[in-house]
């Protein structure tokens, strides 16, 4: 199966508490959105999401960095869907040296990983 992968900035309005950190629950959102695309790659369907079973928050997110979510499907049972996660930080602001400087990280920073299971019910599948 192949994985599924978004690329986000991070804006203001995603930044929640002081300094411009962007609050965890942003990443589970992005996994979201690649797990929702890996059912509709696999089963003609959105499915639902079950649960995670491990979060990881490992380096801080700031307003202005871009985001790589990755996810992919490592078990397929009847209807369940087992996924893996990971948000890479690949491009961060450099406020230090002038309003609109970025630089593009040579080693993605890894700042979240996760695991959980997604549904497709038996009936919605498409894809057999």
């Amino acid at each position: 199966m192949k994985d599924a992968m978004i690329r986000i900035r991070m804006s203001a309005g995603d930044a929640h508490y002081g300094g411009n950190l962007v609050d965890g629950a942003k990443m589970l959102q992005l996994f979201g959105d690649v797990a929702t695309e890996l059912l509709i790659r696999h089963d003609g369907d959105e499915g639902l999401f079950v649960g995670y079973d491990d979060v990881e928050f490992l380096a801080p997110v700031y307003a202005g960095d871009y985001i790589e979510a990755v996810g992919k499907i490592v078990k397929v049972g009847n209807s369940s869907r087992k996924m893996e996660f990971e948000a890479r930080k690949v491009i961060k602001p450099r406020p230090d040296l002038n309003d609109s400087a970025c630089d593009v990280l040579e080693e993605p920073i890894v700042v979240c990983k996760a695991s959980g299971t997604c549904v497709v019910p038996k009936d919605k599948q498409r894809n057999k």
